[in-house]
């Protein structure tokens, strides 16, 4: 896979499938940029980087609004000496809870997140991208943004949102060279999924795999669409969530 000399901007890189997939990069010679809110976790995952050879920035970012997103792409393009040629959408929060708990609040912070930055991410990144003729943007989904979920309404939205904006991102930014697809995890066993104890070991059980999967499972669908192995891949969603889209 020819990523190297290249450099990859990685949101939510400081944890769970973010940090498996700014290790895989790193460990094929990109060099990349991870962001977060938590900055002791964040150099941990930088100082592990460094240890195994590779290279690695942190940035610390609340991507709570337009302001931070559009900050943490220009201190990304500045750390990457002008060009970020992938980016990878992965930050997000995904609480989970019957609609009629939900306040405004939680609804506001839900798509702040998971919708308004990815979006201002892109709109920052995708025309540099399309000015030197090549890119690879990758959103991470879920497998909720694709079938109805009692209790996951809030996030099954956001994240199905985000997965038209990867088709009409790829649309748009497709003709200039940049590549724009998804990747859908199902049960992931993460620092942020250890919440749901059993409850994720259930849901993992009604897809033909049988088990939650592992951020590297993830990260290595993400690795593929990052590269030039995936030149002819452009608006797609690659399910990776232990067969769930099949059952």
């Amino acid at each position: 896979m020819s990523i190297q000399h290249k450099t990859a901007l990685i949101t939510g890189g400081n944890s769970g499938i973010g940090r498996a997939t700014a290790v895989a990069l790193a460990a094929q010679g990109l060099q990349v940029v991870i962001s977060g809110r938590d900055a002791g976790r964040g150099e941990q995952t930088v100082a592990a980087i460094h240890e195994s050879g590779g290279r690695a920035e942190f940035i610390s970012a609340d991507l709570g609004d337009e302001a931070s997103a559009r900050q943490l792409a220009r201190q990304a393009t500045a750390l990457a000496d002008g060009t970020v040629d992938i980016l990878v959408n992965n930050a997000g929060i995904f609480p989970f809870g019957p609609t009629e708990a939900a306040t405004e609040a939680d609804f506001d912070s839900v798509f702040a997140v998971n919708v308004k930055a990815p979006f201002f991410l892109v709109a920052e990144l995708a025309p540099l991208m399309a000015a030197q003729g090549s890119g690879s943007i990758i959103n991470v989904t879920t497998m909720v943004a694709e079938f109805g979920a009692a209790n996951m309404a809030l996030y099954g939205a956001s994240k199905a949102a985000l997965r038209l904006l990867t088709k009409s991102w790829a649309a748009e930014f497709g003709p200039a060279g940049v590549r724009v697809n998804a990747v859908s995890p199902g049960p992931t066993r993460t620092e942020g999924t250890a919440v749901m104890g059993d409850a994720l070991d259930q849901l993992a059980a009604m897809a033909p795999a049988g088990r939650p999967g592992t951020p590297e499972e993830i990260a290595s669908a993400i690795s593929y669409l990052a590269s030039d192995a995936a030149s002819f891949t452009h608006g797609t969603v690659i399910h990776v969530d232990g067969g769930r889209v099949a059952a």
